[in-house]
């Protein structure tokens, strides 16, 4: 049994799909007849694409939701076609050779195309469908119009269609169709409103329908002047026999090139607009269910193939119908099927009994799904989202209403991509200005992907940096190089770099960019600068890191294990001595590069000869030139410790606070209410008598911290808003 995209058998939602699949079958029914009749084919030609669209197409394609048929957006191209061929059976060859190429694509897997269409566009073409909808289907609601097809297929003429019916508004209005628009409309809101929402034999469309015909048929007898006439009910084209539906192209005219040159035309629009339908339709499908969209060329394409071999019109998944399918609550593709089952047995048996249904019916029906895509709380929702997301929304919206939709989607596209490109254009690479080293140091980290569309933004940042700066480019995480940012690179560094004397540094280049080999040039530059950085620069730079931490301006340290060696056998800046109750990483904190620090951890702050002993091999062996003594508040260490003093009865302390107790830095009786306080007071005072203890204790630390080659502070570090209060580096002189 075949599957809905949802995993459930389609004959699974019988009570949801049979009245979704009558409503979608009534609103095609006119739309069927009407594109035929702006194409300039046989009506019957609509019928048949109608019936192939749901039939065939609903069992070939994927989607749950999604109906096809003959569309508005093809009618042009129809018309034009079947003038310049000279033939409807010419045009039929067109068709034939149209659907084999979609079904090619789709075998080629050419449908990607869709997941690379932004939703706000997608959400443009919704909404401009729907304000359409609005605007050709209120002359109907009104009963301004005599001919049933007239403004079915005009989409070119809509705001001609608009002003004419303003002008002739009040000497037109028919007010059956009038009075017959405002029932269905009131039932329609009523029903979503009331606890009939949840009956689902019957949506409310279909009870509009039913309620149209029944009372169209009792104003004739009771109230002759609402009375609808023919003029303003669906005609259907009486067919006495199947092969009056059918005919067959001229298959001698597939050696004629103007034939393939519509063919192809065909094969773009049909498929571009499929494919932009199926989106949409996934966009409002309350399941969020996903369309494969090589299936539904191939889909298209076998029902493309079969509508020229028969005489229908080129079809392709439809936004109006899918859109009335999924608001009838449509749950699977049976209800796609079954529509065109009705289209088919309506054409050959029903044709007098449709043709009682008011097209007024029809149109408030449209009319609410038409708002529903255009409703101010979708406008609202985009708006929103910003201005990148709305002002594509908005041309979309205006560009499909005064064009059509292919050259709608293409002109919101092209702003949709500006604003793709200036977001580029802010996002190749993140820069950071810090005084690590000597002079002004600025860091350009590349992002994962750098383009030729990101040249402007890269140049003109590099050819503005000040005098006498270093400039370190990082493309440790970028995957892909553009050859002309590379040239860039190499530019910078033999003139403007060299000009204005400039230590440049490029790290990370990967090997697959052979053009950066030789770029790679200046790690030693790197290593000599950070050892001539003073231990006041680097606890400047410590701070400004936090600040960045606070603020939410983090440079990005991702990394690759091949190249950790690159960051490690730089010299580290300090090493910092902490508590194992801080695990907050270190170099997030207060964003430094990976290696940097060198993490001391212990049980508390309170150093003993063994940490002393690390701290010395650190700026020792591994040349450290910072020492930074670190403790965080509502420590669980200390806070446990005074603790489990005060539940022994103020007995036997830990030796973690036995030093605070002695030197009377903490009470030796307190409330448990207050532990965490004098956590935190104990943290301060181990900060400093660590301080005190290693200047002391090691006589290597204080030479070197006397003579100004190392350096030595404290820091706390507040949990609550993530800022570390440094101490002043410690003097000396002073002390």
């Amino acid at each position: 049994m075949d599957q809905s995209a949802a995993g459930k058998p389609i004959f699974s939602r019988l009570n949801k799909d049979i009245p979704a699949s009558m409503v979608v079958f009534l609103v095609a029914l006119p739309l069927c007849l009407g594109i035929a009749l702006a194409s300039g084919a046989p009506l019957v030609a609509g019928l048949i694409s109608g019936i192939i669209g749901g039939i065939v197409i609903g069992n070939v394609s994927h989607s749950s939701v999604s109906v096809s048929g003959p569309a508005a957006s093809l009618t042009a191209v129809v018309a034009a076609s079947i003038a310049s061929l000279g033939s409807f059976d010419i045009f039929l060859m067109a068709v034939v050779l149209g659907g084999i190429f979609q079904f090619l694509l789709g075998i080629l897997k050419a449908g990607l195309i869709a997941d690379y269409m932004p939703s706000n566009i997608i959400k443009g073409l919704l909404a401009a469908i729907g304000i359409i909808l609005i605007i050709a289907q209120l002359p109907y609601a009104v009963g301004f119009v005599e001919d049933a097809g007239a403004y079915f297929g005009a989409r070119d003429n809509i705001f001609e269609q608009a002003f004419a019916m303003l002008r002739g508004f009040f000497y037109s209005l028919h007010p059956g169709a009038l009075v017959l628009s405002l029932i269905s409309l009131a039932i329609i809101i009523f029903w979503e409103r009331s606890p009939l929402k949840n009956f689902k034999l019957l949506p409310p469309s279909l009870i509009v329908v039913i309620l149209g015909v029944l009372l169209n048929l009792l104003f004739k007898y009771a109230i002759p002047v609402l009375y609808l006439n023919e003029n303003y009910l669906v005609n259907i084209p009486k067919i006495e026999k199947v092969s009056e539906l059918i005919t067959f192209p001229d298959f001698s005219a597939i050696t004629n090139p103007e034939v393939w040159g519509v063919a192809i035309t065909i094969t773009l629009i049909a498929s571009l607009a499929s494919l932009l339908a199926i989106e949409a339709a996934d966009e409002i499908d309350p399941h969020k269910r996903k369309t494969p969209p090589n299936r539904e060329l191939v889909a298209q394409g076998v029902g493309n193939t079969l509508a020229g071999l028969v005489g229908g019109i080129p079809l392709t998944s439809v936004i109006v119908r899918s859109s009335v399918n999924i608001n009838a609550g449509a749950e699977t593709k049976l209800s796609t099927i079954l529509h065109g089952i009705f289209l088919l047995l309506s054409v050959l048996f029903l044709s007098t009994v449709l043709n009682l249904i008011p097209l007024s019916s029809l149109a408030v029906i449209l009319l609410v799904v038409g708002y529903r895509l255009a409703s101010w709380e979708v406008i609202r929702a985009m708006y929103k989202k910003g201005w990148n997301q709305f002002i594509p929304f908005v041309v979309t919206v205006i560009a499909i209403i005064f064009t059509d939709l292919l050259i709608g989607i293409f002109i919101g596209s092209l702003i949709s991509i500006f604003f793709l490109l200036r977001s580029n254009y802010h996002n190749a690479f993140f820069i950071e200005n810090t005084k690590i080293f000597r002079g002004e140091t600025i860091r350009l980290e590349l992002s994962n992907e750098v383009s030729f569309f990101n040249k402007a933004s890269i140049k003109n940042s590099l050819w503005n940096v000040p005098k006498n700066s270093n400039v370190i480019i990082d493309a440790t995480f970028a995957s892909y190089i553009d050859h002309d940012i590379l040239e860039i690179f190499e530019d910078f560094k033999t003139t403007f770099a060299k000009e204005n004397n400039v230590n440049v540094s490029i790290i990370g280049l990967k090997d697959k960019y052979s053009e950066g080999k030789e770029l790679d040039f200046v790690r030693e530059e790197i290593e000599e600068s950070k050892e001539k950085s003073t231990p006041q620069e680097i606890l400047d730079y410590l701070k400004d890191g936090n600040a960045r931490y606070v603020d939410g301006k983090l440079v990005s340290r991702r990394l690759r294990n091949k190249e950790l060696m690159d960051f490690i056998n730089s010299p580290p800046l300090a090493t910092v001595v902490n508590c194992i109750d801080l695990r907050e990483p270190l170099n997030v904190m207060m964003n430094t590069g990976i290696g940097d620090l060198i993490p001391i951890r212990a049980a508390g702050n309170l150093v003993d000869s063994h940490i002393i002993k690390s701290i010395e091999i650190s700026c020792k062996l591994q040349r450290a030139r910072f020492i930074l003594i670190m403790g965080n508040s509502s420590n669980k260490i200390y806070a446990q410790a005074l603790k489990e003093y005060l539940e022994n009865g103020f007995k036997n302390p830990d030796t973690l606070i036995l030093e605070a107790l002695k030197a009377k830095q903490i009470p030796a009786k307190f409330e448990i209410k207050n532990l965490y306080i004098y956590a935190d007071l104990l943290t301060r005072w181990s900060l400093k008598e660590s301080q005190r203890r290693i200047l002391k204790q090691s006589l290597y630390l204080n030479e070197r911290i006397t003579e100004g080659k190392i350096g030595i502070a404290t820091a706390f570090f507040n949990r609550e808003n993530g800022k570390i209060e440094f101490s002043q580096l410690y003097d000396p002189s002073l002390a």
